[in-house]
């Protein structure tokens, strides 16, 4: 089932791999396509406005350039060539033909003197009753810019009575003129009324086409000429950016208005200061990408469904000859030894190659490491405990001469007693583990030999958890730490030393301390103590506790050795911390040729062994 498995992943990821890889580079073409199309059709939205807002400023200018002519006709051909008080005829006259000449779009023509009395109109009609034209804006601007024409802001023409009753909306071109009254020239306004509908037409026109976006037309001030939303915006229902637009100049601009993101374009016209505003919604230019959108997405759909096709025709013939090989190396890796699959392309006939040169390689290396691997372990071990035997055996013989020389024969068979005890677990029949129980036995052993020697000048104690005895040792690890508590920590003591031996099973490892109460040492001593192997000892082996930790570590591991805490005065404690794996023949074989175990092997072996 395992190998019926694999062949579908392999399959499977090459075929997933290809299909991202399609995905990404139709997502991407996708979004690039969607964003020139959104670009292009924004742009085109833009222009087309522009060029709707263009022809349309140019009507507009028409319209107010022969407003203008009206005025300047009436100006120049009628007032100033007559005398109000003589030739009021001839100026009526003049004046109504020009009224008559434009009458589609005029409403009226008046003149006014500087006190605000109306002397001349056209048409002939009566003038309401004191309109106080003095205070009306239209009169007020002209006689503020002498110099200049004042187009006003549509308003109600409030001057004349109209027999019809009806009520029109005009835009006013006032001027100051220059009158002759009796041969006396003064100054005056004259009013040119034109009906508002002609402009309100134009607007209408380019707010017919309904896609969102609209036009409008105010003044320099931002005061609203129209808008197809006027009485809205009246009555405080609508809103509209009119203020801000009137500061901008001719151009295309970013608008935030009311939460609303917004294109503005602005086209001022000639003679007023007028502007035409067209404004673009961005909804506006997403409307109009609907049709792209669904073209991509089909597009995208189509590309798709071929590439899934093609994908799996590539995936196929590429992973069959992978395929093949992964079951041929499987089956290498299971035990059997079958030919390794050579075929496919080049560059697959060339790694199967390689794998089967490689298998043989490996065979033959790993042969030859195992041997010299034991052999360099074994002859670590021999070394490092060649250094501990002979220094402890020349002291041991040594007392032993001393005592029987002082006719101290029961300690000298004392001696020799604990001394065999201690080289047969020494020797151990060439083994390198042995259980923790032996490593007590022989701490046991040596620390009586020592008592003798040094005649009771110290006590020892074990306390050792019952779990602990049954776990592997490296042998002849407490002796050289036991050797130097005597021969340092001891040292110079003028009370009793006290020694204790401790030993704990926790979390897979156990531990082995031994603390004395001696002279201890500084900081910059332990810190040596298991680093420099090049020290000079003043007593002992020699040896010190460099070789023990060295030693544990060739069997268990670099994570595991000795840790050394003191403080001057207050003793040392040595602890020695190795894992907790159960002492069976079959574990002590391993351990001697270099199989390290793991944690999962130490818990499986304790679970057998309970």
């Amino acid at each position: 089932m395992n190998h019926k498995s694999k062949p579908r992943k392999i399959q499977s990821t090459i075929m997933a791999a290809f299909s991202i890889m399609s995905a990404s580079i139709m997502l991407v073409l996708g979004i690039v396509m969607y964003l020139r199309f959104s670009v292009a059709s924004k742009h085109d939205i833009i222009q087309s406005t522009k060029k709707l807002m263009e022809q349309t400023g140019e009507n507009l200018e028409d319209y107010l350039v022969s407003m203008r002519q009206i005025s300047d006709a009436v100006y120049y051909n009628v007032i100033k060539e007559n005398d109000f008080s003589s030739q009021d005829k001839d100026i009526q006259k003049g004046m109504n033909l020009l009224y008559e000449a434009n009458s589609r779009n005029l409403r009226s023509i008046a003149v006014y003197n500087h006190y605000g009395s109306l002397i001349a109109a056209e048409p002939v009609a009566l003038q309401k009753e004191d309109p106080d034209v003095t205070r009306q804006d239209w009169y007020q601007k002209a006689f503020g810019e002498v110099e200049n024409m004042h187009f006003s802001t549509p308003h109600i023409q409030n001057l004349f009575d109209d027999h019809t009753h009806r009520y029109y909306w005009v835009i006013s071109l006032s001027r100051v003129v220059e009158l002759t009254d009796h041969g006396i020239p003064m100054n005056g306004v004259l009013l040119v009324d034109m009906d508002y509908a002609g402009i309100s037409r134009m607007m209408k026109k380019i707010n017919a086409i309904n896609n969102g976006q609209y036009y409008y037309l105010c003044d320099s001030n931002g005061q609203i000429i129209y808008h197809n939303r006027q009485i809205q915006i009246s009555n405080g229902i609508a809103y509209e950016n009119s203020i801000q637009t009137a500061k901008y100049k001719d151009g295309v601009y970013e608008d935030l208005f009311r939460g609303e993101k917004r294109k503005v374009i602005v086209n001022t016209i000639s003679y007023t200061g007028w502007k035409l505003v067209g404004i673009i919604p961005y909804a506006t230019f997403n409307q109009g990408m609907y049709d792209i959108r669904y073209f991509i997405v089909i597009l995208i759909l189509l590309m798709a469904m071929m590439l899934v096709v093609v994908n799996r025709v590539i995936s196929v013939r590429i992973s069959s000859p992978i395929l093949k090989l992964n079951e041929s190396v499987t089956e290498y890796e299971a035990g059997e030894k079958p030919e390794i699959y050579i075929g496919g392309s080049q560059e697959i006939r060339y790694l199967g190659y390689s794998i089967q040169r490689s298998y043989e390689q490996i065979d033959e290396l790993m042969h030859k490491i195992v041997l010299e691997q034991t052999e360099r372990r074994k002859s670590e071990l021999d070394a490092l405990q060649s250094q501990i035997n002979p220094h402890f055996l020349y002291n041991a013989l040594d007392s032993i001469t001393w005592m029987i020389e002082g006719e101290r024969n029961d300690d000298a068979v004392v001696m020799i007693s604990e001394l065999a005890k201690l080289f047969r677990i020494s020797l151990s029949k060439g083994r390198t583990i042995i259980n923790i129980k032996d490593e007590l036995q022989h701490a046991k052993s040596y620390m009586n030999i020592q008592k003798v020697r040094y005649k009771n000048s110290f006590s020892i104690t074990f306390d050792v958890e019952q779990e602990v005895y049954a776990c592997c040792t490296v042998k002849l690890v407490l002796q050289p730490i036991l050797e130097n508590a005597i021969n340092y920590g001891m040292e110079g003591m003028d009370d009793c030393g006290e020694i204790k031996v401790t030993g704990t099973l926790k979390d897979g490892n156990v531990t082995l301390s031994v603390a004395d109460n001696g002279v201890g040492m500084s900081e910059e001593e332990v810190n040596l103590v298991l680093t420099d192997s090049n020290r000079i000892h003043k007593h002992g082996s020699g040896v010190g506790l460099v070789n023990v930790n060295n030693r544990i570590q060739i069997l268990f591991g670099k994570e595991y050795g000795l840790r050394v805490e003191s403080e001057p005065d207050e003793g040392t404690t040595v602890s020695v911390r190795i894992p907790a794996v159960p002492y069976t023949e079959e574990n002590r074989k391993k351990l001697e040729m270099g199989h390290v175990f793991s944690r999962e092997e130490i818990a499986d072996n304790k679970a057998q062994h309970l």
